[in-house]
C-alpha cells in the first residue's frame, strides 16, 4: 500500500523530506537517500536510477551508488543490500565485506539470485517513487 501525500503547494524537495524518517530541513543528498533505502521492505530490491528518481535528481544514480558504498559505515544501518542496478545486478557486490555478503543478505530476505543478478526483478522490485506517492 503506498503511502500518500495531499497536493500542495510545497517543493518536491520539502515533499520528500517530510515523508523521510530523518525530516531534516539541512539533509544530505547522501542522508536523503539512506533515509529512502531504510524504507525498502525486507525481500523486496530498488534500484540506484529509481531512488534518484524518487529524491528529484533522476539523472544522479551514480551518487546514489556512492551513498550505498560508504553506508556501511552510517547509524542507523542501511539496507544497502537492497540497491541493485536498474538491470537487478548486484553491481555493488565488491563494496560488501565479502563477494557473497550481498547475494547472502538478500538471501536471508527470500530475494533468489542467480549469475549476479535478481530473480523475477519484475515482481521483487520496490519502486519508491509508487510506494512513498504523493497523490
Amino acid at each position: 500500500m503506498a503511502k500518500s501525500l495531499k497536493t500542495s503547494p510545497i517543493s518536491t524537495t520539502e515533499k520528500v523530506k517530510s515523508i523521510l524518517p530523518s525530516g531534516k530541513k539541512d539533509s544530505s543528498f547522501f542522508e536523503q537517500v539512506y533515509d529512502v533505502t531504510r524504507l525498502i521492505p525486507k525481500g523486496r530490491v530498488t534500484s540506484y536510477g529509481a531512488i534518484a528518481a524518487f529524491l528529484g535528481s533522476k539523472m544522479s544514480a551514480r551518487m546514489v551508488g556512492w551513498a550505498m558504498n560508504g553506508a556501511h559505515h552510517v547509524h542507523p544501518k542501511v539496507p544497502a543490500h537492497r540497491v541493485v542496478n536498474r538491470n537487478g545486478m548486484l553491481s555493488g557486490k565488491a563494496h560488501f565485506a565479502t563477494p557473497t555478503q550481498m547475494e547472502e543478505l538478500l538471501a536471508k530476505e527470500k530475494v533468489l539470485v542467480k549469475d549476479d543478478a535478481i530473480i523475477d526483478f519484475a515482481k521483487k522490485f520496490w519502486d519508491p517513487a509508487v510506494e512513498l506517492s504523493f497523490d
